[in-house]
């Protein structure tokens, strides 16, 4: 599938006719959600073609789905390579995502963290949830992240992830930030006041481009070299390679 896109070990230009179908709705680079039942599909697909209990199989076919058959917001396997090195530099035992989606980039966290780690996924939406847990366990990583229905926004949902999940003064080795983007940066100010993070831990941000999370990197770039620093990584949106996106990488400097 790959070869279809590269060339010389480098991508083509491509534009899938999922991704022209939602600009032509002008949904993808104004609300970027899907919900009309292929997520769902998905799951399906994935129940039919991956093998059960292989994470690396369950991404592939995630993959092949996205390109073949219809486009999905999940962060995608270009930018996922960006998101695996973070995961890897951080060597995380905790971890905390926002935005689980159908659990793609979960399960790349998951296959990146050591065997030990634990990753809790926040997810707004009840059904992607649940599609999510279907797919985790699918994949074999089921009791190593915990797909959690909630926001930050609301105070119970932080006191579950600190009673229940262990996150507390300098726990949280990793973050990955992927769902609304107008709230990026009040969910990180929530994380750090907190104090979940110390210094080292790794913040990532998907879409910061597209559709774009401006006064979250607005932010990072005020606060370069004083409580963060940063890199921004240019890269392209999911499945395709005409859209432009960056994927910001923020290490926390202030305990």
């Amino acid at each position: 599938m790959q070869r279809l896109i590269e060339a010389g070990g480098k991508r083509l230009p491509f534009l899938g006719w999922s991704v022209l179908r939602l600009m032509l709705a002008r949904s993808l680079t104004k609300e970027w959600q899907v919900g009309d039942g292929r997520e769902q599909a998905l799951a399906e697909y994935v129940a039919a073609h991956a093998h059960k209990g292989d994470v690396d199989d369950v991404i592939r076919v995630i993959d092949e789905f996205c390109y073949r058959r219809s486009f999905m917001i999940n962060v995608g396997d270009e930018k996922g390579e960006i998101l695996d090195a973070a995961v890897r530099r951080a060597t995380p035992l905790r971890a905390l995502e926002l935005g689980t989606y159908c659990g793609y980039s979960a399960l790349r966290i998951a296959r990146a963290m050591p065997e030990d780690g634990r990753l809790v996924s926040v997810e707004f939406n009840a059904a992607n949830a649940k599609i999510a847990r279907r797919i985790l366990e699918h994949a074999g990583v089921g009791d190593r992240v915990t797909a959690l229905v909630g926001t930050l926004r609301d105070g119970a949902t932080i006191e579950c992830l600190e009673s229940d999940h262990g996150f507390s003064r300098g726990s949280a080795d990793f973050v990955f930030i992927d769902h609304a983007k107008d709230v990026y940066l009040a969910d990180l100010k929530r994380i750090v006041r907190r104090g979940w993070l110390h210094q080292g831990s790794i913040v990532v941000a998907d879409n910061v481009k597209l559709p774009g999370a401006p006064d979250y990197r607005a932010h990072m770039r005020a606060q370069e070299g004083k409580t963060w620093r940063s890199t921004e990584h240019h890269t392209h949106a999911e499945y395709q390679t005409l859209l432009k996106d960056i994927v910001l990488e923020s290490e926390y400097l202030a305990d």
